[in-house]
């Protein structure tokens, strides 16, 4: 049985978008449930969401039967959270704070077994070779990892051409929020000079072989980002989704407005 495919980073090489939700709720039951709605992936937070190993296990487990792609994302690059989460079975993960090519190429290398780079060998005792099924894991691992680096300060779009260029990053991603906040406009993460950033490293990524990538909420921004050429794109939180129709379905009956009308359904 040989190792599965990464079919996610097959298709970053491909000129079309691919559209996620972000995951924040750190439970395998919600997990399941937006794996469901048709999404091509979903991001486990483990940076912002309150995920520790063994939920983000919980939330690899409860998608694996569906076609949507988990993309886990770690709170740092550290090296031994790396070789642990690879080891539960992420196969594409996005990185935060990456701010220089030296730090892109050590987290390539935290990545790939020997001589290619420095990730511990246990896969026996892992998930990831589903505990020695796959027999050419430990040669056919490496190939299969998806690496997404995080470009979120205007440090690192400074040296975004030189971290996009680095063997083995797979995508750059664009953190609009902590982008704004280190352009001096916190919580603004429309604000035109941020808006104008973004825009041109949508295009040197494109430039440089890569597949850039965005969390957009807003509708317009994120078809927007889809058209300068974003191939990764996350159009929603599942918390706020969750949130807003709360408050939303509870300040109709607060308000005593007619919803529309019933389903049928029992709930």
């Amino acid at each position: 049985m040989r190792t599965p495919v990464n079919t996610f980073k097959q298709a970053l090489a491909e000129p079309r978008e691919r559209i996620g939700l972000w995951l924040g709720l750190a439970d395998p039951y919600a997990a399941e449930l937006c794996a469901t709605a048709g999404f091509d992936w979903l991001l486990i937070d483990g940076e912002h969401g309150p995920n520790d190993l063994r939920s983000m296990l919980g939330a690899l487990q409860a998608v694996a039967p569906y076609p949507a792609h988990p993309v886990l994302r770690i709170p740092h690059g550290d090296t031994a959270l790396i070789k642990q989460v690879l080891e539960i079975g992420a196969t594409t993960l996005l990185v935060p704070m990456v701010e220089s090519a030296a730090q892109a190429r050590e987290l390539v290398r935290a990545t790939r077994y020997p001589p290619r780079g420095v990730r511990g060998v246990g896969s026996g005792l892992a998930r990831s070779s589903r505990w020695g099924a796959y027999p050419g894991y430990l040669h056919e691992a490496d190939e299969g990892i998806c690496l997404l680096v995080q470009v979120e300060t205007a440090a690192a779009l400074a040296q975004l051409d030189e971290i996009a260029a680095v063997d083995g990053v797979d995508g750059v991603f664009i953190g609009p929020a902590d982008l704004s906040a280190s352009m001096g406009h916190l919580g603004q993460p429309g604000h035109p000079d941020v808006r104008q950033a973004i825009d041109a490293a949508i295009a040197r990524i494109l430039a440089a072989g890569k597949a850039p990538g965005i969390l957009a909420v807003d509708e317009a921004v994120a078809r927007h980002c889809i058209g300068l050429g974003a191939r990764f794109v996350a159009v929603g939180v599942e918390a706020t989704l969750l949130a807003r129709a709360a408050r939303a379905l509870a300040a109709r009956f607060a308000a005593g407005e007619n919803g529309p009308g019933g389903s049928g359904a029992t709930y």
